[in-house]
């Protein structure tokens, strides 16, 4: 197990070193709970809150609380309808063309899984319809975004989780950012497990470092239907 860490860790350090070429000197913290609420065999319920920090224990940027309903086509496949509420404070000189502002979004999701040898590989593919208002204006904007995410467990409990999102707008321009992550994960338990990792966040023009904490809890309530 010794020479994944080895590799991971390289990895680590050559996309940490380079995501501060450009942009924000500081590095930031996203703060994260996502969970999945079983309440049928094919419908689940999409639990999240994500609290953001410009830099990682001050400066508080973004709230992101999102939820959706999941329809489970079958163990590889999933469909979702969602809604999301997120509050920004973009007073921060280095992020683009961004300013105080509450967001309403509203998405549409499928998930594709698949799986080669230990190596589980999921598509996320994402439409957005963003309902912004700021303190000068009201508007409405719309993205597409796709995710390829990799998970390779290293024994019963630890695991390696990399992926690479790109968001595309709907409108000009048309490409709005990159997200690479990789991190360490540990499952406490069948339900519970935690993240430890890194993001590259890309603008145009302008990297965002990111510390990654996630906590992964899945509940399931058709258990509590036949006590």
């Amino acid at each position: 197990m010794k020479h994944y860490f080895l590799f991971f860790a390289l990895v680590f350090t050559v996309l940490a070193s380079s995501a501060q070429e450009t942009g924000e000197d500081e590095w930031g913290a996203w703060y994260m709970y996502f969970g999945t609420n079983q309440v049928t065999d094919k419908l689940s319920i999409h639990s999240e809150a994500q609290f953001r920090f410009y830099e990682v224990g001050s400066t508080f940027n973004q709230l992101l609380l999102r939820t959706g309903l999941n329809y489970h086509i079958n163990d590889n496949a999933i469909a979702t309808l969602g809604y999301g509420y997120i509050n920004t404070d973009g007073t921060f000189e280095d992020i683009p063309g961004e300013e105080n502002s509450n967001e309403h979004r509203i998405f549409q999701q499928f998930i594709l899984k698949n799986k080669v040898g230990k190596f589980k590989f999921e598509h996320r593919y994402r439409l957005e319809q963003r309902f912004i208002s700021t303190q000068a204006d009201d508007f409405t904007e719309h993205r597409a975004r796709y995710r390829l995410q990799l998970t390779y467990p290293l024994n019963e409990k630890w695991f390696l989780n990399v992926y690479d999102e790109v968001f595309i707008n709907l409108q000009e321009p048309i490409f709005g950012q990159n997200r690479l992550y990789g991190a360490v994960g540990y499952n406490v338990k069948n339900n519970l497990s935690i993240q430890f990792g890194y993001l590259k966040n890309h603008f145009t023009g302008i990297n965002f470092d990111r510390l990654q904490l996630g906590v992964f809890f899945n509940t399931d309530f058709r258990k509590k239907e036949q006590q």
